[in-house]
């Protein structure tokens, strides 16, 4: 069921959480899963170029197994979660500079794909439009940032749960212009609010859009001019984790009416690529860096919330009286759609492998499992992981430092203004300071969310439990009770002692099982290497720069030598500067075999 739209704030429509019906995926958490609910803290990924022709309409669909039917694929492609990002009114009257609509071609310049399960709609896959007729909002999804779309000899192959081969920062940058432009120009101004308003507008309702559209470009435009890097991260990479604790830390945890904190928002400059989705759900460990515990819905919960927060969910806690259970209402102001996110997770369960779907030398790729086996199967082999729940098995996921680029790592460690938030903790936890980490501000604003969805009366300003005791001595005692009870639990004790504070700056990175990989370049967690040819050789002789787009090469395995769809190039460091972002330093794995070794190893990844 969705959240219900209790207010508009700065243009949007605000949902609340406090809903207290469950709907099937939420009854799941119930019983034995509660137990878990706070292991279920933050994990986080899933974030210019010159506008190119839109990519070829049609596509070939790659084999991705029985549970990946046209149903699944068009609601993984549409399913909202919670997204906010501007009024979908608004975006579809602005213009690029040079007059072109913004939503012209699906987006195809930015390399976003055409929704070919929803042929009416104007949107590409993974975007979506929530909310009553007339006020939705536009939003983004997983599917934006996880399907992809390769070429071989001008034919496209469409992958589902892919890796993006999309420019994220060019959408970003050039949203900003547009909205600025209206702002500073009365004749746009004019022509945009009698789109919007679909009639002649009259001064006041005109007075109002722009104070209105000026509220929201206050919010947006600090966060694109202070984080954005001068150096774009380029095509089918992103800063995932330091836009996500600068969206957090920047625009919402600051005091009201713009909530903003712009001293909390730094330069988004630590980008990797997108990962695959496919198996992501069994992994014991999640996210580049490892950090965050996986295997079950509860912790697929705190993962995807976190996404939400990062692409746009509008989400300001509350610390004004009268105050519920944990100090803090976080969802009276929260835009996550808690049933969408409980969908995606069970399509991604779905998603399975794609299938490479040309010729393969049988002879050679038996030739290349044994080599397999023996050089790579001790990291990326399948291997029983940790237990989460009797009945939910996972595979293990190595983390691991192999000497790749260091930068992302670091982020873990960065301090922020916690705001509102100060003083704020989960039961059994440590209270925020006024400066502490991201990572625990992120860690609680999850956390305390999915305690108070699940667990309503954590929600509740007041409970009365003896008719003759006042009211404020009845509410301290139950919410002191019900506190240490929680507080009590050993799963509680061992989360507080895990997520406590962030990993130690060590450079590791998770090793993912990989099927699928051949459909996954660039590779490395910084996609500083092209192909799997490439990172079979040594680091000195790995390509110091290459051109990013979907032409695909298939013997290599991985990016063509020669794109024509983005102009783009990625230059990249050696192990002299591993903390530039772009190093394509380590995992030199593989590097002294033979040429005709590597072809078989090649020759074997391809069927995986």
């Amino acid at each position: 069921m969705r959240n219900q739209v209790v207010r508009e704030k700065n243009g949007f429509a605000i949902a609340s959480g406090a809903k207290t019906a469950q709907s099937s995926f939420l009854n799941r958490l119930g019983g034995d899963m509660q137990r878990f609910i706070l292991t279920a803290l933050v994990a986080v990924l899933a974030f210019g170029c010159t506008p190119q022709p839109p990519a070829p309409p049609a596509k070939t669909t790659v084999d991705q197994g029985p549970a990946w039917t046209v149903a699944t694929r068009a609601k993984f492609y549409s399913q909202d979660q919670g997204s906010q990002v501007i009024p979908l009114r608004w975006i579809k009257a602005l213009n690029l500079p040079d007059g072109t609509p913004f939503l012209a071609n699906n987006l195809a310049r930015y390399g976003y794909l055409t929704n070919n399960e929803d042929p009416a709609t104007i949107l590409p896959a993974g975007f979506t439009a929530a909310g009553p007729a007339g006020q939705e909002v536009l939003g983004m999804t997983c599917a934006a940032c996880h399907t992809r779309q390769i070429e071989v000899k001008g034919v496209p192959y469409r992958i589902d749960g892919g890796p993006a081969i999309a420019d994220f920062q060019a959408f970003l940058r050039d949203l900003d212009i547009a909205v600025k432009g209206v702002i500073a120009d009365p004749a746009a101004f004019h022509a945009f609010a009698a789109t919007v308003l679909d009639q002649p507008a009259t001064p006041a309702q005109e007075a109002a859009l722009l104070a209105d559209l000026k509220a929201w470009f206050l919010r947006y435009d600090t966060l694109i001019q202070k984080a954005l890097p001068p150096k774009p991260w380029g095509v089918a990479r992103l800063d995932a984790v330091a836009m996500i604790f600068d969206r957090l830390t920047g625009l919402d945890l600051g005091p009201a009416p713009s909530h903003l904190i712009p001293a909390n928002i730094q330069v988004a400059d630590a980008p990797v690529r997108y990962p695959f989705l496919w198996n992501a759900p069994i992994q014991d460990m999640t996210q580049w860096p490892g950090f965050a515990e996986n295997g079950n819905d509860l912790f697929a919960l705190g993962r995807n919330l976190g996404e939400v927060f990062g692409v746009f969910g509008t989400f300001y806690p509350d610390t004004k009286p009268p105050r519920p259970l944990l100090g803090v209402d976080y969802l009276k102001y929260n835009s996550a759609n808690f049933d969408g996110l409980g969908a995606l997770e069970d399509l991604v369960k779905q998603i399975g492998p794609p299938k490479f779907p040309w010729p393969i030398d049988a002879k050679l790729a038996s030739a290349g499992q044994a080599i397999f086996q023996r050089e790579c199967d001790s990291c990326h082999g399948i291997k029983p992981g940790q237990t989460r729940l009797i009945d939910q098995h996972t595979w293990a996921t190595p983390i691991l430092d192999v000497g790749t680029d260091s930068r992302e790592d670091n982020l873990l460690q960065r301090k922020a203004r916690t705001g509102v938030l100060a003083g704020a903790k989960l039961p059994g936890g440590t209270a925020l300071k006024p400066e502490d980490t991201a990572f625990a501000a992120l860690s609680v604003s999850v956390g305390g969310s999915i305690l108070q969805r699940i667990i309503p009366v954590l929600g509740a300003p007041e409970l009365v439990v003896r008719p003759h005791e006042s009211l404020a001595a009845q509410r301290t005692r139950s919410q002191a009770a019900t506190l240490r009870a929680l507080t009590a639990a050993p799963e509680t004790q061992e989360v507080q002692e895990t997520f406590a504070k962030p990993p130690a700056a060590s450079y590791k990175y998770e090793s993912r099982v990989l099927q699928g990989i051949w459909a996954a370049a660039p590779y490395l967690h910084n996609g500083s290497v092209p192909t799997l040819a490439d990172l079979l050789n040594p680091v000195a002789e790995r390509p110091a720069s290459f051109q990013v787009g979907p032409a695909y090469d298939i013997d290599r395995v991985g990016l063509a030598a020669v794109q024509t769809r983005f102009n783009d190039t990625l230059t990249t460091t050696d192990c002299a500067d591993r903390n530039s972002g772009d190093s394509r330093c380590g995992h030199e794995y593989g590097t002294g075999l033979s040429a005709d070794d590597k072809r078989a190893l090649l020759e074997y990844l391809k069927q995986l």
